[in-house]
């Protein structure tokens, strides 16, 4: 059920994306110069946010045990900074959903990846929170949907934030 609740989500913003007739609006930049600058640091904080959730998840199940002892806190930074992650993707989503929509016609290959990579993403996410209120799913589970999230988030990064720093230029705020 949780996979089928995910890919729906998956397939619905993709098929948004492709038949919303795209604004070419800006959607809002908050406090940077542009639109652009806000998208690739927004990304580029979600993408380290998520890779402290990587590192407290594997500390909280034991695949590192570094600090010796776990810190009690070490669950609420987990939860704090997946929140922030989500929260920091969401402008970034809203404006390439309603400004650009799915790019999947063009021939280019880098927008089509970041879009696929989009849509598995917030599919993945969605499963991943699921995922962590069902008690009788197999332990591998939440590893395996938690390492799909933010590989489609590296992903996401990849073909836009990282692109634009190495490709264009490094952006200002």
């Amino acid at each position: 059920m949780l996979l089928i609740v995910g890919t729906a989500v998956s397939v619905g913003f993709g098929v948004y994306g492709r038949e919303h007739d795209a604004t070419g609006a800006e959607t809002g930049q908050l406090f940077f110069s542009d639109m652009v600058n806000m998208k690739i640091w927004f990304t580029t904080a979600a993408v380290v946010l998520a890779a402290v959730q990587v590192v407290t998840a594997l500390r909280i199940y034991g695949k590192i045990s570094i600090p010796r002892q776990r810190p009690k806190w070490l669950g609420d930074v987990h939860r704090l900074s997946g929140i922030l992650a989500f929260l920091f993707s969401l402008p970034v989503a809203f404006h390439c959903l309603w400004s650009l929509g799915a790019v999947t016609d063009r021939g280019e290959l880098r927008p089509f990846l970041h879009s696929i990579a989009g849509c598995v993403f917030y599919g993945a996410f969605v499963v991943k929170v699921l995922a962590v209120r069902v008690k009788r799913l197999p332990d591998w589970t939440l590893p395996a949907v938690g390492g799909a999230t933010f590989a489609a988030l590296v992903a996401l990064w990849a073909t836009s934030s990282l692109w634009f720093f190495t490709t264009v230029e490094f952006p200002a705020f």
